[in-house]
């Protein structure tokens, strides 16, 4: 990026730089530093719409399916998707458009696969949990080739996140303390980069933990759904108010290290 930077700086040059956010150095101290400032040299742009700001995603990505649907003549979405699995598509996709797009295809596979039956002809959500299921072999090729270099330390930790989760606290989102820093805390902003779990409150408080602010993230939707679905799993559906009380659990916080635990 420096020597890019260098190379444009005072002509009429416009440079676009795709990168993972966590995963990017993008200024070194040094005499000369090396690099580029953000805000100074560069400005950030944020390609993806997170799970955070649910109603916004969700209306983009229904936009997006729509205007397959009238290409293809077969509006509106309402006659092949549920609102059921329209909601479960976002979660899936964790709001990236390429994941609901693909995700979705996979869908019409399964729900063509099943034959209709009670279910109907419709894309439900159940098809759209198979489909997920599915889906995460091809998101676990995507981390293997993006993550070359530490993997494994990476691989260790969603593993311990996927434990938290599933075994211990049968729900589908964990809290991380805002306060809590260190190698670890680095590794989950990696992994929500990584779109293995996805950031879906930036501020929740926890009865009991009086001046302490936490983020709520979800795990992938593919780490529970499809063949793997637990039934049991308490899914918290945090764009919805009724939420709310269920986010401020203190059984849901996730201790990133023991030193820095709440």
């Amino acid at each position: 990026m420096d020597y890019f930077h260098r190379v444009a700086k005072d002509h009429s040059l416009w440079l676009k730089i795709g990168s993972i956010r966590h995963r990017t150095r993008w200024y070194v101290h040094g005499d000369p530093p090396t690099g580029i400032k953000l805000g100074d040299d560069a400005d950030e742009i944020n390609l993806d719409v997170s799970l955070e700001k649910y109603s916004l995603a969700r209306e983009f990505l229904v936009r997006i399916l729509t205007n397959f649907a009238t290409a293809a003549g077969i509006t509106p979405v309402s006659s092949f998707l549920t609102d059921g699995a329209l909601d479960r598509l976002l979660l899936a996709s964790g709001g990236v458009a390429r994941d609901f797009l693909s995700i979705f295809r996979r869908s019409v596979d399964v729900a063509r696969e099943r034959g209709g039956g009670h279910r109907g002809e419709r894309v439900g959500a159940e098809d759209v949990n198979v489909a997920a299921g599915e889906y995460d072999s091809s998101k676990r090729e995507e981390f293997k080739r993006d993550t070359l270099d530490d993997n494994v330390t990476l691989e260790d930790e969603f593993r311990r996140l996927r434990e938290f989760c599933l075994d211990k606290n049968n729900s589908n989102c964990f809290l991380l303390d805002k306060e809590q820093y260190g190698q670890e805390v680095d590794l989950i902003h990696e992994l929500v980069d990584l779109k293995l779990i996805h950031l879906v409150r930036s501020r929740v408080t926890v009865s009991g933990r009086r001046g302490r602010i936490y983020e709520a993230y979800m795990l992938d939707l593919s780490q529970y759904a499809g063949a793997r679905k637990r039934r049991e799993l308490e899914m918290v559906e945090f764009w919805k108010p009724s939420s709310t009380e269920t986010l401020r659990k203190a059984s849901i916080i996730y201790a990133a290290s023991a030193q820095n635990a709440p």
